[in-house]
């Protein structure tokens, strides 16, 4: 029954996410909402992926990555090498995206996490550094002067990338890798004495993790015209760990809900760029001193939600780390 409850729950927020891609699809082709809010759902559509991807690396496996947008970066311009260079179709593009940012996160992933804390986040962030600098001096993809490439992201496209990599996340965190994920981020000694391969899950869920950023990459490069390796710096990586963190360490639906407001937030305030980061600052200490855990914590949006449930308690009481 519990099991049916869920199952219940989990298909309806599919059927209402589907709802919203078509009433959305219909705005946008009947050009009922402007360019520049269209514009600014992409950049929100894009961000849900980016935060989404970290949260499995940070907020379920617990290895804190700072280098995010090195994977970014990868899947950006190999999607922009197939679809300008080689003239294949977007879709390859999409796909070669995501994979050479997985081959870059097994690359970067077997080597250093058997690192810890500090030391695994100076590493990720030299990797990161190391990737902008590549892209920088090779004169194939533009260089500094960055590479053009043709706007082929629609909206169907982002949509279905968005539930495609929720999904994904959602699943692999309810089955039993995702267990040994947790277990790993909550004490990786005693998960290792119970026979649980950490460096294997880490490296596992780096992967996961840079594949969806290399997918976002190249809905990223094939929205904006052009890419530079400007684009892709330390600050980039900063504000998707900030979804991340303001959401919530482990909550997916946190880091979701943090995308959305913060690039709202950054949206408005591009002509004010100062002002931005000032803003970050203040409700990244705010949050930091009056709700440490974030504004979901470990909780799921679908923990709010009593389907079928008593008002006196439920099965998910939101002690339980679920994703929705």
């Amino acid at each position: 029954m519990n099991m049916l409850k869920g199952a219940k729950g989990f298909w309806s927020s599919i059927v209402l996410a589907v709802v919203f891609g078509i009433v959305m699809q219909f705005l946008i082709t009947g050009e009922i909402i402007n360019f520049f809010y269209v514009n600014t759902l992409y950049f929100i559509g894009i961000n849900i992926i980016l935060a989404a991807s970290l949260h499995l690396i940070i907020g379920i496996t617990g290895q804190f990555s700072i280098g995010h947008a090195g994977f970014l970066a990868v899947g950006a311009y190999a999607s922009a090498i197939i679809t300008m260079k080689l003239e294949l179709p977007f879709a390859l593009g999409l796909v070669a995206g995501g994979i050479a940012a997985a081959i870059a996160g097994l690359i970067i992933g077997i080597p250093t996490l058997r690192l810890k804390g500090d030391y695994l986040a100076i590493a990720t962030l030299g990797f990161g550094e190391i990737v902008r600098i590549v892209f920088l001096n090779i004169e194939y993809v533009g260089g500094a002067s960055g590479m053009t490439v043709t706007q082929l992201t629609t909206w169907p496209w982002l949509f279905g990338s968005i539930l495609l990599t929720l999904l994904v996340i959602r699943n692999f965190t309810n089955s039993t890798h995702g267990r040994a994920c947790i277990s790993v981020r909550e004490n990786e000694i005693a998960a290792d004495a119970m026979g649980i391969n950490t460096t294997y899950y880490k490296v596992i869920a780096f992967a996961i993790g840079a594949f969806f950023a290399g997918v976002a990459g190249a809905l990223y490069a094939h929205n904006f015209f052009i890419i530079q390796p400007t684009n892709f710096g330390f600050l980039k990586s900063f504000d998707i760990l900030i979804f991340v963190v303001l959401g919530g360490l482990g909550s997916m639906s946190g880091a979701v809900l943090a995308a959305i407001l913060l690039t709202i937030v950054s949206t408005f305030l591009q002509s004010y760029p100062e002002l931005r980061m000032i803003i970050y600052s203040l409700v990244l200490i705010i949050m930091m001193l009056y709700r440490p855990q974030g504004i979901m914590g470990t909780r799921e949006l679908t923990s709010f939600f009593k389907f079928g449930k008593s008002a006196k308690g439920g099965v998910n009481d939101g002690s339980k780390n679920t994703v929705a």
